[in-house]
C-alpha cells in the first residue's frame, strides 16, 4: 500500500492561529527523511511555541531535552531559528497539521505564525511510522 499525500483543506487564519495555539508548549513532527539520508532516517520539525529569539545556549538545551525524552540519535543538518509556519486543516488528522513556510510565495500567501522552529535529520525506533512505514505525523504538547 503506497501512502497517500496529505491534503489540505483549508488553514487556520490569523486569529484561528492564535486560539489554537494558547496552551500549546510544542509541536512535535516526524517524517520520512529523503531516501540518501541513511543514517538519518526520519526528518524531525520542533515547533516551539515563541516567537523570541533564543541564546544559543538555550536552544542546545532544548534540543538535547528532546533528543533524550524521545530516544533521537545522530542529530545532523539543524537549522534552528524563527519562522513563519501555517496550520492547514485536512480530512484525516484531528489537529492541524504545522507547516514550516520556506518559500516567500507561501510566506506571503498562507497565514501564519512566527515560531521558533528546530529542523533536522535524526534515528529513532521510536518513531518507526515514519522511518519504516514512510508516514508523517505530528503531536501536540500542552501547557
Amino acid at each position: 500500500m503506497k501512502a497517500q499525500a496529505i491534503k489540505t483543506e483549508q488553514y487556520l487564519n490569523p486569529k484561528e492561529i492564535k486560539e489554537h495555539l494558547k496552551n500549546v508548549e510544542y509541536i512535535i513532527m516526524a517524517a520520512p527523511a529523503p531516501e540518501h539520508f541513511k543514517q538519518t532516517p526520519v526528518h524531525f520539525t520542533i515547533f516551539l511555541n515563541t516567537d523570541e529569539k533564543l541564546p544559543k545556549e538555550i536552544q542546545d538545551a532544548i534540543l538535547e531535552k528532546f533528543l533524550q525524552e524521545h530516544k533521537i540519535e545522530k542529530p545532523a543538518e539543524l537549522m534552528s531559528q524563527l519562522m513563519p509556519v501555517g496550520f492547514a486543516l485536512t480530512k484525516a488528522q484531528d489537529t492541524p497539521m504545522p507547516m514550516l513556510l520556506v518559500k516567500p510565495e507561501d510566506q506571503r500567501s498562507i497565514p501564519h505564525a512566527v515560531m521558533h522552529v528546530m529542523d533536522f535529520l535524526a534515528d529513532s525506533d521510536a518513531f518507526n511510522e515514519a522511518k519504516k512505514d514512510n508516514l508523517t505525523g505530528w503531536s501536540y504538547s500542552y501547557e
